[in-house]
């Protein structure tokens, strides 16, 4: 379903979930990608932190890694950081990923080494950049628990698609009636594009197919 899901776009997704009653499934909207030509789907693995004031360097750092390390190949990591302070991902952290064949990283906090990450195409999405890392400030505490970032509430499991116009996510119970809505609501908008390219009222159109 993740290749199905990288060929869609979030608008379109958005419009078939609440067509389904799922109106409450997009992550904030001050979130927003690194390089706007980059989109990442797949499914979801979650990931919480906390300030931590006093730990030292080699123990902030340990645990640093060990997120690194727990991250799983194939899936797109999305972290609740707690914090608008410190940058949640650097280069050697966004190579460390795309090696693993991670496929993204969401991040309802900050990021550095913007252009270093921005040239090696690893897709991240974030508020804020910043050159403060996490040393003796923060780490990560939890993952594959639910977490919430703004109104919505994930979990591991999920699938999400980010793009230049935002962050959908779509509970694993609903994902693939969701994803078959989806294209096929994409094949409706090729008749009425179609359509309107030849001439067709846009009412018209919409009446024909139902979908504009």
């Amino acid at each position: 379903m993740t290749e199905r899901l990288m060929q869609c776009y979030t608008g379109i997704v958005f419009d078939a979930m609440q067509e389904m009653g799922s109106v409450n499934q997009t992550l904030p909207n001050n979130i927003r990608p690194l390089n706007t030509k980059l989109k990442t789907a797949g499914q979801v693995f979650t990931i919480e932190g906390e300030r931590a004031e006093g730990l030292d360097t080699n123990e902030t750092l340990l645990k640093w890694c060990e997120l690194l390390s727990k991250a799983p190949a194939n899936t797109v990591l999305i972290c609740q950081p707690n914090d608008d302070e410190v940058a949640h991902m650097g280069e050697l952290s966004a190579a460390t990923l795309r090696y693993k064949k991670v496929l993204g990283y969401i991040v309802d906090g900050g990021c550095r080494d913007s252009q270093a990450i921005d040239k090696m195409r690893f897709p991240v999405f974030c508020k804020y950049y910043t050159p403060v890392d996490v040393v003796r400030k923060w780490i990560p505490r939890s993952y594959g628990e639910p977490v919430k970032i703004g109104s919505v509430t994930i979990n591991s499991g999920d699938y999400v698609l980010a793009d230049r116009d935002g962050i959908v996510v779509i509970p694993l119970g609903i994902s693939e009636v969701v994803i078959d809505r989806t294209e096929e609501m994409m094949q409706s908008e090729n008749l009425v594009r179609k359509a309107i390219l030849q001439g067709v009222d846009p009412v018209e159109a919409y009446l024909k197919y139902g979908k504009f």
